[in-house]
């Protein structure tokens, strides 16, 4: 099977799929990926301004996705199981 557009669409669903339905508390929080262990500390008094790291980068990454692509997942699912069904 060659890779085509198509694929790499089915690819980027699934993936996009499987975060969305990543447990923040249940599973996430249980290997020290919750939202409250990226804390970055505000810049102040003894504190040099930091910028958030890769874990933090990805945490909101995460929760953005989970977030803004909640109905858009659902449209695509719909129209990808209904291209399947009827393509075969």
């Amino acid at each position: 099977m060659p890779i085509s557009i198509y694929t790499l669409y089915e690819a980027t669903l699934l993936v996009i799929n499987a975060i969305a339905v990543l447990h923040e508390e249940r599973f996430l929080a249980k290997y020290g990926w919750g939202r409250d262990q990226a804390f970055v500390p505000p810049a102040g008094y003894g504190y040099q301004p930091q910028s958030p790291g890769v874990k933090a980068n990805l945490l909101n990454f995460i929760h953005s996705i989970r977030t803004v692509m909640r109905i858009p997942l659902i449209f695509l699912n719909v129209i990808t199981i209904i291209y399947e069904v009827i393509a075969g």
